[in-house]
């Protein structure tokens, strides 16, 4: 097999001769922004209400977008949605474990997830797109003209089927998406061109619903992302419940009673403590009290308190930029600084993990709320005909590969390539006659198909029926900017090609996210070994397979003494298999290659014998 490497695409294709406004996009979990440049400047849409709620209510006369939505909250619960990001590439069945979702879903629809506001029954697609459109809106009604492009910033972590989710959101609410974004690189981007900095930098995002952290290296004007960690799910929201769970652990102390939350009761709690965290950054306690199902309550809820409620989740964060460090075998105190993205990291006990992490004070000059739209707007500008200096090197966070003979990965785009990226490989046919190729792609560390995760399966017809190993398939990946995967095969000899474009049934979860890359490195050891034996085994049976068909076929070339050797190594080889021990199979299989040359070379005489036979004297 030839492993070929071609040059990424080239993105200015994308580009228009013609100068039009292109917006940027944060579609944001608790929040979303929406910005542009003009000339230099970048302008945050929305004046004093720039940050857009992402809340929709749905009511009699239609949708409620953003702030006139939020009423809807306490009011009329049913009615009303709020962090649907943490929703998209997902399954109902993971909808259901959410509790922030659990009794909206409808469970009728079989794997379709759709949510019941009010009357209605939506997909997370359908409300992302509200508020896409609620932003584009905005946008039309500052600039006083059609937007139809945008740059729209997702999480790094998100993956295939959770960035075509939202293009499509995109596409239904008008817009025509130049680039998906990934946030932490959005950031990176608007610090990079206003501070001029210049080497290693972490970018530290800690939003409502997802939790990214990427290490970049920054020079001159290249924006090279060389690691990205997350989870999806871990932001403010799962803060807030942390809060609604230590306040009913109290009323349960108080009152004995382990108390059930209707809906309305839950989002009037879950306000209550968001309310709560937003004030212990500025107070060192605060007092609140609750009333359900008649039962009052009064507490007292101190920063201290709250520390011990909410480090279990930051230090989940903290965690993740351990790993990712590590893997780069990149020192805390090597990062020159560390840039605070995101709602979250407003709270001072955030600030003081990252502090005491890296060793240095995170960098804090850009509103973190509008750092993400910042880029997004500053790229839109580049991709619609404006001038940048900024070159984006983006990557893959997980490996992605192809699955071969005996359950072996062959990883096509290894973890953490930059992105654009396209790579070919040249793979042949097992058997003889074999006339079509499944292709299997899996996403994963592990190297056996049985470890990694399964993306999609297409079958390549109508390959001509050689012997085992002379048909010739090219097999291409080509992850584009937003991170989408197109795979195709290419038969060499009929022209025969097929492709797909990489869409999984739904997204990873948040467990299945943070273990992949663990257990590629916790395995690591283990699954090569079960690789290299494999491989070897599949190459001694091969061998003893077309061995044994030349035997027959050609057994008069052969001396008794001759055979005799061959036979007594095809038996070593034989019981090296049943041991299983891939060092010996190797030998083996070395030694009977050295025994039967000598029949190879007499078959091959025999052949050119035949060939030359059947020539005249002209033709040779």
């Amino acid at each position: 097999m030839f492993l070929e490497i071609s040059e990424p695409g080239d993105t200015q294709a994308n580009q228009k001769d013609a100068h039009y406004t292109a917006i940027g996009i944060d579609l944001g979990t608790t929040h979303s922004l929406v910005a542009y440049k003009e000339n230099s400047e970048v302008i945050v849409l929305g004046g004093e209400e720039r940050l857009l709620p992402s809340v929709v209510a749905y009511l009699e006369d239609g949708f409620r977008v953003g702030h006139k939505a939020l009423t809807y909250e306490i009011s009329n619960p049913e009615y009303y949605v709020r962090s649907i990001k943490r929703l998209m590439g997902r399954s109902a069945e993971e909808a259901l474990n959410d509790p922030l979702f659990s009794s909206r879903v409808e469970r009728n629809k079989g794997s379709l997830l759709q949510l019941k506001i009010g009357t209605q029954l939506l997909t997370p697609i359908e409300i992302s797109a509200l508020i896409l459109k609620e932003l584009r809106d905005r946008a039309e009604h500052a600039l006083g003209h059609p937007v139809t492009k945008a740059v729209v910033t997702v999480p790094a972590y998100f993956d295939e089927n959770a960035r075509t989710a939202t293009r499509n959101a995109a596409r239904i609410a008008g817009l025509e998406v130049l680039r998906l974004l990934n946030e932490p690189t959005s950031a990176a981007l608007a610090y990079g061109l206003d501070k001029g900095v210049e080497g290693l930098y972490a970018v530290y995002d800690f939003g409502g619903g997802t939790f990214d952290f990427t290490l970049l290296k920054l020079t001159k004007g290249v924006f090279q992302v060389l690691a990205t960690g997350g989870d999806t799910r871990l932001g403010g929201d799962d803060l807030d419940q942390a809060i609604v769970d230590h306040i009913l652990l109290k009323r349960l102390e108080a009152y004995g009673i382990k108390e059930t939350l209707s809906l309305s009761d839950h989002h009037r709690l879950l306000k209550e403590a968001r309310d709560i965290k937003e004030l212990l950054s500025f107070e060192m306690e605060v007092p609140f009290g609750f009333s359900l199902d008649g039962r009052d309550s009064a507490h007292r809820l101190s920063r201290d308190e709250f520390a011990e409620i909410a480090d279990p989740l930051i230090n989940q964060t903290i965690e993740i930029c351990r790993r990712v460090l590590s893997d780069q075998k990149v020192a805390p105190e090597h990062i020159e600084g560390v840039v605070l993205v995101g709602g979250s990291t407003r709270m001072p006990l955030v600030v003081e993990a990252v502090k005491s992490y890296f060793g240095k004070s995170p960098l804090q000059d850009i509103n973190p709320d509008e750092a993400v739209v910042y880029g997004a707007a500053i790229q839109a500008d580049a991709l619609s005909g404006g001038h940048t200096d900024a070159l984006l090197l983006d990557v893959t966070p997980l490996s992605l590969g192809i699955e071969t003979m005996g359950g072996i990965v062959e990883k096509m785009i290894p973890r953490n390539s930059a992105i654009p990226i396209s790579k070919s490989q040249e793979f042949t046919t097992y058997q003889d006659g074999q006339q079509a190729i499944l292709l299997h792609v899996v996403q994963g560390e592990r190297e056996m198909v049985e470890d990694c995760r399964s993306l999609a399966k297409f079958e390549l017809q109508g390959i001509p029926p050689l012997p085992a190993g002379q048909a010739r398939v090219n097999v291409k990946f080509t992850m584009d900017a937003d991170g989408l995967l197109t795979v195709s095969a290419y038969e060499k000899n009929t022209g025969i090609e097929q492709s797909i474009e990489i869409k999984p049934t739904y997204g990873l979860s948040e467990d299945e996210m943070k273990s992949m890359i663990l257990k590629g490195l916790a395995h690591g050891k283990e699954d090569m070994e079960q690789r290299l034996l494999i491989e070897a085994r599949f190459k001694a049976d091969a061998l003893l397979k077309h061995l044994n068909e030349a035997m027959i076929v050609d057994r008069e070339l052969l001396s008794d003494h001759e055979r005799c050797n061959i036979e007594l190594q095809v038996n070593a080889l034989k019981q090296a298999l049943k041991d299983e021990n891939r060092v010996l199979i190797r030998e083996e299989t070395v030694k009977l290659e050295k025994t039967s040359q000598g029949f190879a070379l007499k078959r091959v005489n025999k052949a050119l014998d035949r060939h030359v036979a059947t020539k005249n004297i002209d033709t040779l």
